[in-house]
């Protein structure tokens, strides 16, 4: 089978963590140039976010001036907000990038970044209530998981400690090692089973039509079990981002080397040198942001595929003639909601009364 025929055809049967990667890849590869435009918005946001906030914190480090900290102390918070903005922003586009690519897989429409906006500028201001929803419930999770396994992996340390006042000192150290990985290993799959109950919102509002709120409740019912694909597929994404950063870390650093910069102390840096340092994340992001998109966009299907035999609905759409937009559910239903308004029924006009003679 064809690179081409494998990314367009519709799985038959669900997908394991594995097959969903590489199922992204291939459609990244194919469709490359116009999902980095996709993605390229939100990221030069966060990206721009990034240079201020490098260029703030820089000034605040060597100023004295109480006049000049004041303002580099709110471009700082300026900046944050950028960076959320952004991040936000990607959370929206997801969205419709989903819509764009459950439309290429139904009918072969094709990928653009022009199908994708429309569909966010369709829902713009419910997406952006859905994201902020998301945003928060991820921060919350993070926060609370984060803080517990540090406090777990402190007890963990503290009791390792007295147990070596009696026992072996290697012993000791083993199990501390043992214990902090294990609690490690727990926590991050405790966070991906929390925030994996509400990461299809935005992709539940563009292909299914529904609210915000019942998309948050949608989200929850249809993402369970999806916490080691989930995982599989966010711990792809950034070891994928670190290595490009890496690289791109290593190509500045020979360009600092070769311009006489101290590279460790970074208060010498020149500003073009600390601009370029700051958007190293962001530049990488832009690259590999949208496999994390599309193989967001191929779990929510896949997870349809799973509960609710969505392929076979896909398949039927692509066959038989378009069912009617109603509001009812699947499989009676359409495979892809309508971003068009409705039109409310015209009323007939009144026929002329011949009679009314004045």
């Amino acid at each position: 089978m064809s690179s081409s025929s494998f990314a367009t055809q519709l799985p038959l049967a669900p997908l394991g963590a594995g097959d969903l990667i590489d199922r992204a890849v291939r459609l990244y590869r194919r469709h490359l140039f116009v999902l980095i435009r996709t993605a390229a918005p939100p990221v030069i946001i966060v990206a721009a976010g990034w240079v201020i906030f490098s260029i703030a914190l820089r000034q605040i480090i060597l100023t004295f001036n109480t006049g000049d900290l004041l303002l580099n102390i709110f471009l700082l918070a300026v900046s944050s907000v950028i960076i959320v903005t952004g991040y936000l922003f990607i959370l929206v586009v997801m969205g419709g990038a989903t819509r764009t690519l459950v439309a290429h897989l139904l009918r072969n429409d094709p990928v653009t970044a022009r199908a994708t906006y429309s569909a966010v500028k369709a829902r713009f201001w419910g997406l952006v209530g859905a994201s902020l929803i998301m945003l928060i419930w991820i921060s919350v999770a993070f926060s609370v998981v984060g803080y517990g396994t540090q406090i777990i992996s402190f007890l963990i340390i503290f009791g390792t400690t007295l147990l070596a006042l009696v026992a072996p000192e290697w012993l000791a150290i083993i199990l501390a090692v043992v214990g902090i990985l294990a609690v490690s290993v727990a926590g991050l799959w405790l966070f991906f089973l929390v925030i994996g109950r509400i990461v299809y919102v935005p992709q539940i509002m563009l292909v299914e039509g529904k609210g915000v709120f019942e998309s948050v409740g949608r989200s929850f019912s249809l993402g369970s079990g999806n916490v080691r694909r989930l995982m599989a597929m966010t711990l792809f994404t950034t070891f994928g981002i670190m290595s490009a950063m890496l690289l791109l870390l290593v190509i500045i650093g020979f360009v600092g080397a070769a311009s006489g910069i101290n590279m460790r102390d970074t208060t010498e840096w020149p500003v073009w040198y600390a601009i370029l340092y700051s958007i190293l994340g962001p530049l990488s992001s832009l690259l590999l942001t949208p496999v994390w998109m599309l193989g967001l966009s191929l779990l929510y299907v896949d997870e349809r595929v799973r509960h609710e035999g969505y392929d076979i609905e896909l398949m039927a759409s692509r066959q038989l003639p378009e069912f009617p937009d109603v509001d009812v559910t699947s499989p009676l239903g359409t495979a892809l909601h309508s971003i068009k308004p409705k039109q409310p029924p015209s009323l007939p006009r009144p026929s002329p009364n011949i009679f009314n003679i004045s």
